[in-house]
């Protein structure tokens, strides 16, 4: 991929995204396949459930992502003025409210199970003519799936800031913090074992409100986005820093008195508008399109810039 609209992306990018797509693809592989293992030791453990229903939800982010990338690649046409890196947004949104959604009703059903004092029970099987309690089996693939997250949640993190990409960032930040998933698994299944019945409904629990927090993490910054709050790094800490360069060099140039910027994230890139109050009455048109290219080439992200004269600066436009 070496564009997004009509953004070329640097050498640096186009290999990001490359990369991103591997490991996107490679989750989905992975996830598949520990949802087909789970499948077959999930007993009657309601951790076990929860955390099975987890990883199919954990799906949503690589889907959203790859079906994003499918039209994000398209320029602007006079139906869609500003392109189409909006629908990295909607994906992130739609992955939210599901989290959200889901996570909300599994949580009402383990607090249910807990209220009613449900006693979950956990079978054997036999093994080369041998009875083994089902527990180990279960305990011994969520220690071993736990090791996929760590390898690609760490290489999307490196990703994210690359590409300014919040679904992805969402993603890789989801995957590091999947081994409480599994602890909590191994807790309430090791609960069952000991005669503990209640752990495993605290256990389904705390899974589940785990998934309620990533959903409203996940939707709220999407909706943010979306209503044109204030451009913001690629994991919400902090304002764009991109704003900050922009007005450094419009208040060096010798006819701008001073300058403020008003920037929509756009998804992977930034819409801006940049108001600056002129020394002098009239402002060459040369002046100012000189001005808007080298703003242009400060970052890849910045794929609409625009500056626009004004006799004094707008109250919303940041400094």
């Amino acid at each position: 991929m070496r564009s997004m609209g009509r953004t070329d992306l640097p050498p640096e990018q186009q290999e990001a995204v490359r990369k991103a797509i591997f490991w996107e693809w490679f989750t989905i592989g992975y996830t598949t396949v520990t949802i087909v293992v789970i499948a077959f030791v999930v007993g009657g453990s309601q951790a076990m459930k929860t955390a099975w229903i987890e990883d199919m939800l954990s799906l949503i982010p690589q889907i959203s992502f790859l079906v994003a990338l499918l039209f994000i690649r398209h320029p602007p046409t006079r139906r869609f003025p500003y392109g189409l890196h909006r629908v990295m947004g909607v994906g992130h949104l739609v992955a939210g409210v599901a989290l959200l959604a889901v996570g909300g009703n599994l949580a009402v059903e383990s607090a249910l199970g807990l209220i009613r004092a449900e006693h979950p029970a956990i079978g054997t099987v036999q093994v080369f003519g041998q009875t083994v309690w089902l527990g180990w089996f279960m305990v011994g693939v969520m220690a071993v799936i736990v090791v996929g997250p760590f390898i690609y949640g760490r290489a999307k993190a490196k990703l994210a800031p690359k590409l300014h990409n919040k679904v992805l960032f969402a993603d890789a930040d989801m995957a590091k913090a999947d081994w409480t998933t599994t602890v909590a698994s191994i807790v309430g299944v090791l609960g069952i074992g000991i005669g503990w019945w209640w752990l495993d409904g605290v256990a389904a629990l705390f899974i589940s409100l785990g998934i309620v927090w990533d959903g409203i993490k996940n939707a709220r910054a999407a909706v943010l986005d979306l209503i044109d709050q204030r451009a913001r790094t690629e994991d919400d800490a902090q304002p764009q820093p991109l704003i900050g360069r922009i007005t450094q060099y419009l208040d060096a140039l010798p006819w701008v008195a001073e300058s403020a910027v008003r920037m929509r994230d756009m998804g992977q890139v930034f819409h801006v508008e940049a108001f600056v109050v002129p020394r002098r009455r009239k402002v060459p048109l040369a002046d100012l399109e000189a001005a808007r290219r080298e703003l242009a080439q400060l970052d890849w992200k910045m794929q609409d810039v625009f500056i626009i004269p004004v006799p004094s600066l707008p109250d919303e436009a940041q400094r």
